[in-house]
């Protein structure tokens, strides 16, 4: 197993996850739904052990790789956290820091944990991206907000996580671009076994990439299964009204034939 975890969170006395469950298997997809403010990202956030900058508090267990991360000193998280377990975060222009080149971004996520300088161009042409040392000297405000994105994911792969957490890494961008995004973590994915737990309110996205889906719902996962399973026979109430809010492309009427 890859990750298990079961955890409750609260923020002061208020508790807004009440003995979440969730795995994510190696090499696996994971979508977690859930409306704004459901707790989907204060479950990133406890996975990578920074809840506590946000105030909030966690509590049960979360196994990763057989090891339960709670119980691991901040010396010992800082060694997890980036190197096994990266995060791609939301906004991709507000995660990269607008003051210093790419190329020195890079270079200060990669010591982080290694040595030396690698070369950069096999893994910005995973991503996609232009190898030449011009795109590296540029700022991030040259950069659109997708090929941002693919700069954050380059940075997230830097080396060679087990486990990717892409926290609504999609919804910042336009369609096009969101599934050229899409695609990337299936071919990641498929590719280098990567397992990723996929962060979304936008289930037509998560139906295209994730091999199981859990519905997050009033602090508890109301719903876990094959993502088959979840859109063709919900079971909880929640899952339903869901699913029927998926925007469908209307009939076209006939005066208009």
């Amino acid at each position: 197993m890859m990750l298990k975890l079961r955890i409750s969170v609260a923020y002061g006395q208020k508790r807004v996850l009440n003995e979440v469950a969730l795995e994510v298997e190696e090499g696996e997809i994971v979508g977690l739904v859930g409306r704004s403010g459901e707790g989907k990202s204060t479950i990133a956030l406890s996975i990578l052990g920074l809840l506590g900058l946000k105030g909030g508090r966690c509590t049960g267990e979360i196994l990763f790789q057989d090891r339960d991360l709670l119980t691991l000193n901040p010396r010992e998280m800082r060694r997890v956290r980036g190197k096994q377990i990266a995060l791609v975060p939301q906004t991709p222009l507000a995660a990269l820091n607008p003051n210093v080149r790419l190329g020195a971004q890079l270079e200060e996520a990669w010591r982080a944990h290694e040595s030396g300088k690698p070369d950069w161009k096999p893994l910005l042409e995973s991503v996609s991206l232009p190898a030449e040392e011009g795109f590296l000297r540029q700022y991030p405000r040259a950069l659109s907000v997708g090929l941002a994105q693919r700069f954050l994911i380059a940075m997230a792969l830097l080396h060679h996580p087990a486990l990717l957490l892409a926290d609504e890494s999609t919804s910042a961008l336009d369609t096009i671009t969101q599934a050229e995004i899409l695609a990337l973590f299936q071919r990641l994915n498929r590719e280098r076994g990567i397992a990723i737990l996929y962060i979304s309110h936008d289930l037509a996205s998560v139906a295209s990439l994730c091999h199981r889906v859990a519905i997050l719902h009033d602090g508890e996962v109301v719903e876990c299964d094959a993502v088959e399973e979840v859109f063709l026979h919900p079971r909880s109430e929640y899952t339903k009204r869901l699913i029927s809010a998926i925007p469908r492309v209307p009939e076209r009427s006939p005066a208009l034939t």
